[in-house]
This record gives structure tokens, C-alpha cells and sequence, in this order.
């Protein structure tokens, strides 16, 4: 017999974070090219269970619980979240949604149940699936206590959707496919319903209904349920032949997102690294897929099939930046 006896392997004791508005906007982009929650259902019992299954499998130890962040209008949780918050072993914390959609407090909540729990030496480990930035001060400040920390991702249908800093912080990464959460998102029938099953009647930009002539005089037809039109706008043509264009974003909404996103960079990764894209207007392909990325996330709808609408998201960031650098350019946009 040695010696010295081998030393007993060290078991993680571990809690599992898990920001519900990234994992179900990425996987709705992934699966249905749609961020927005309406557009599809979630099976989140059978979800927390694969996820909870998955982590045993790399961790060797015991789960102390699952964190469950999620939001709510005025934080009166949803028949979804009610039946999440009855299972064994998992946590619903709730933020706030405000009217428009918005998760407010839910960042909050994942960086200070992190601190304390690393602060209090109650977990080893730290599976955090999220996306934002905003996440990196609680990675590091868990770090700083021992607790080793891993992101987790969905695949992403291009590009990327969680910050880089997030990424590099952390102490190991994996990336949940496909394969992982298809069994537990469908699409939303009511959602389809919505769009029309036989004549697609949709509402197009100002500038396609207007062009340079104004509005035409409106039609004497029925517009359905569907419609968004009022009783007095301009109707486009209808073709029987063939869907027509699907609706583009709305270009004040994109701008806003545009600056949002430049003011937002600005605070977080320092005028200096910012300051290094000048003069621009050309971003390098990795920023600008962050850009895309971002903004989308704050619009709730995906820009990628209408380029017009990427244009005028450049147009809007690099509009901001000039501003915040007291760079005079001419007005790109019209």
C-alpha cells in the first residue's frame, strides 16, 4: 500500500443561473428566426430538467438549486411561471416588464444572487446561461471568492449573441445546439393564425405606400382582422398570385436602437475602444454583427432580411458616435 494516499476527488457543489429572456430569444432565433415570446410556446419544465440533467453530467456534485430569472408585468407571475416556481429544487426570481416588453431588474437579480451566494462560500461552481455584458461584474466578483464559473450559450444562427467580455471572463464555456432545445420549443398556432392562411394582407413602410407621390385614396375593401390599416389610410395592392413583402421594421424604432446601442458601448467598453472605429462609416465585420445583434434584441424582430433597415442602423450608430466625439458630418440619411 503508498504511502500516501491519493486524494479524494474534490465534488463541485453548484447552482445553476439562467436568464430566461437570453435562452428563449436566442433559441426563438435559432428555431423560428423570431425573438418575440408570442411567436412561439415553451415547454420550461421539460427545458429546466434537460438543463438540469446536462449540467450533472459535466459537474461532478451536487446542485444546490436552479436560479430561474424571468419577468413580469408589475411582477405577478404568469400560469408558466407559477407552475415553474412549484418545482423541486428551482428558484423564479422575477423582474419587472415594462410596456414595452422590456426586462427591467433581471440583470440585477442574477449579479446579486451570484455575489452572495460565491460571498458565503455556498456553491464551488456557477452555470450561467446568459448573454449580456452587463453580467461580467458578477462573473468576476464570484471569481474573486473561488467560484468557478461557467458560461453557457445557445448556438447562434450567425454571428454571435453573447458579449465578448462575458465569454472571456468566464472560466469555461459550452454551447447548448439545436438538437438541445428544439424538444422544447414549438411554434405558436395562434401566432400563425395571425399572419393570414389565405390572402396575405400586409402593411408596408411609409416610403414604399407613399413613394414621392403621397398617399392614394384608399379602396372600398375589406381588410380582415389582420389588418393594422385604419378605416381612412391608404391600402396597398393585394396580389393573389403571391405573398406579398413581409413588413419591414419601423426606421424610428431601428435609429433608436442604433443610438441606444452606440450610447450603451460608449459607457461599458470606454470612449477609447470606441473611439478606435473612427472615422468609420465601415465597422469591422465582427462589431458590426454585435451592432445587429444588439439592436435586434432591443427591437424584439430580426433585421437580417431587410438591409435598408441595417443601413439605417450603421446610419444611427455611427451618428451617435460622431456626436459623443464632436465629429461634424454630413446627414447620410435622408
Amino acid at each position: 500500500m503508498s504511502e500516501f494516499a491519493a486524494p479524494m476527488p474534490v465534488l463541485a457543489r453548484y447552482a445553476v443561473m439562467v436568464d430566461v429572456g437570453y435562452i428563449y430569444a436566442a433559441a426563438g432565433e435559432l428555431l423560428f428566426g423570431t425573438s418575440s415570446r408570442r411567436d412561439y410556446r415553451v415547454d420550461a419544465v421539460g427545458l429546466i430538467q434537460a438543463i438540469t440533467k446536462h449540467t450533472d453530467e459535466l459537474l461532478r456534485g451536487e446542485l444546490l438549486r436552479v436560479y430561474w430569472y424571468d419577468a413580469a408585468r408589475d411582477r405577478v407571475p404568469t400560469i408558466d411561471q407559477r407552475v415553474v416556481a412549484q418545482m423541486a429544487w428551482v428558484k423564479l426570481r422575477l423582474g419587472n416588464l415594462n410596456a414595452r416588453g422590456q426586462q427591467k431588474g433581471v440583470d440585477a437579480n442574477i449579479r446579486a444572487d451570484m455575489e452572495a451566494l460565491a460571498r458565503h462560500r455556498a456553491i464551488t461552481d456557477a452555470v450561467l446561461i446568459a448573454g449580456d455584458e452587463d453580467m461580467v461584474p458578477a462573473v468576476e466578483a464570484a471569481q474573486a471568492y473561488g467560484v468557478r464559473v461557467h458560461l453557457w450559450g445557445i448556438e447562434p444562427p450567425y454571428g454571435t449573441n453573447q458579449a465578448e467580455r462575458l465569454v472571456w471572463e468566464s472560466d469555461t464555456v459550452d454551447i447548448l445546439d439545436s438538437a438541445f432545445v428544439r424538444p422544447y420549443f414549438t411554434r405558436n398556432p395562434a401566432a400563425e393564425g395571425s399572419r393570414g392562411a389565405d390572402v396575405q394582407v400586409t402593411v408596408p413602410s411609409p416610403a414604399q405606400l407613399f413613394g414621392e407621390h403621397g398617399p392614394r385614396p384608399r379602396p372600398s375593401v375589406p381588410l380582415g382582422r389582420n389588418s393594422h390599416l385604419s378605416q381612412t389610410g391608404p391600402i396597398p395592392h393585394v396580389s393573389q398570385t403571391g405573398p406579398m413583402p413581409r413588413l419591414g421594421p419601423d426606421r424610428r424604432h431601428v435609429e433608436e436602437a442604433g443610438e441606444h446601442v452606440a450610447h450603451k458601448w460608449i459607457l461599458t467598453r470606454g470612449a477609447d475602444n470606441i473611439r478606435d472605429l473612427l472615422p468609420g462609416p465601415i465597422l469591422p465585420p465582427v462589431i458590426d454583427k454585435e451592432l445587429l445583434v444588439e439592436a435586434e434584441k432591443e427591437l424584439g424582430q430580426s433585421l437580417r432580411p431587410y438591409q435598408e433597415a441595417r443601413e439605417w442602423l450603421r446610419d444611427a450608430f455611427w451618428e451617435r458616435v460622431h456626436r459623443e466625439f464632436g465629429i461634424s458630418v454630413g446627414k447620410s440619411r435622408g
